[in-house]
């Protein structure tokens, strides 16, 4: 284990990575008053060692044809095969929380069982989804979370503070002798988990192991991989003393590689971030990107899913301290509801050169 890996898994238990393909995903950007009609039909009954009765959710990404959001519904999936329910993935095709809103519309006045959501924006898609509620939809926010008071229960990928920590402490590597300037590559400025990630990086990056990096802002790509690729290379003509890009998004780190690699600066600009790893081992291999990080993504949705399926079930509210168990995941430790009404997945994995080739295949994406 790398001395990276062991810092963001200092106080947690290993997470094991399993298997990323389950099913196919039937992404669709069918109209809104279509969208939520569209359910795939029940699953075969749910194994004896699940109690929990699955439900029809409907899960609103931030934008279909996402390959990580395809991978997270796959998640979702394999959970509604399991308990014997079904998920139906729809929203728009651009991460615009404005398009999302006719999605939630859509699926409450057609009384889906529960509504899974990654927020565009935290406040924007909140009316909308506290209408759902109203209506006695729970809704479960996954990945980046709604406004508090929007849903039910936020299924957060890891640690806010560990992921901050963790971004801090691979610029931290990357950078020669942990000095020189550094930069962020986000996704879109309203980005719930990004900010969050941006804002834990920059309060541990006041510890005087960091006092010799140069912050050099953030930029905001909308994981829109034009829009990326063009940010990454304003950053490089902005400063050319560059030393580190950090991208905690999978679209941003891509295009950050890419931008270093045409550039012709590997070697002397690293990019690190949080991205998957197919889509980053040509560039850990190449040099552009030697580490990043990433959670499970599969067991991300396929959490989300087991809690909105638990809510519909009323074996759990939601309430800070409760305590649920998911047999498939945390190797059957139960999870604990904490403030907010946020679970937390558990701690994210440092990919490098020497374990990329393996989880490749098992990631599948």
């Amino acid at each position: 284990m790398n001395s990276s890996t062991r810092r963001l898994a200092v106080g947690l238990a290993v997470v094991a990575i399993v298997a990323a393909a389950c099913s196919s995903s039937t992404a669709t950007t069918a109209p809104a008053s279509q969208a939520a009609s569209q359910a795939a039909p029940a699953s075969q009954a749910a194994p004896a060692s699940q109690a929990a009765a699955g439900v029809a959710a409907v899960m609103i990404p931030k934008q279909i044809n996402n390959p990580y959001f395809d991978v997270a519904y796959k998640g979702a999936q394999k959970a509604a095969t399991d308990l014997g329910g079904s998920v139906n993935q729809v929203g728009p095709s651009a991460a615009d929380a404005t398009q999302q809103v006719p999605f939630i519309q859509t699926a409450t006045t057609q009384k889906a069982g529960a509504i899974i959501i990654s927020a565009d924006d935290a406040t924007a898609v909140a009316p909308a989804l506290k209408a759902a509620m109203a209506a006695g939809i729970p809704v479960v926010g996954y990945d980046s979370s709604p406004a508090v008071g929007a849903y039910n229960v936020f299924v957060n990928q890891a640690d806010t503070a560990g992921i901050g920590k963790g971004l801090a402490d691979m610029a931290c590597d990357l950078a020669p002798s942990c000095t020189g300037e550094i930069a962020v590559l986000s996704a879109a400025q309203s980005a719930t988990n990004q900010n969050a990630w941006i804002a834990a990086m920059q309060a541990t990056m006041k510890d005087a192991k960091y006092s010799k990096l140069v912050w050099d802002g953030v930029v905001y790509g909308n994981d829109d991989p034009q829009v990326s690729t063009q940010q990454a290379q304003a950053l490089l003509q902005a400063h050319p003393d560059l030393k580190v890009i950090v991208a905690p998004t999978t679209v941003g780190i891509v295009a950050a590689a890419q931008v270093v690699r045409q550039a012709k600066k590997t070697g002397s600009v690293a990019v690190t971030g949080l991205g998957t790893p197919k889509g980053m081992v040509d560039y850990v291999k190449g040099g552009e990107a030697p580490e990043f990080a990433l959670w499970n993504v599969t067991d991300l949705g396929y959490l989300a899913y087991a809690v909105a399926a638990q809510l519909a079930a009323g074996t759990i509210k939601g309430a800070e301290g409760e305590t649920f168990t998911v047999p498939s995941l945390n190797n059957g430790a139960p999870y604990t509801i904490g403030k907010d009404s946020v679970v937390v997945l558990g701690p994210p994995f440092v990919f490098n050169k020497a374990n990329i080739d393996q989880y490749v295949t098992s990631f599948g994406f």
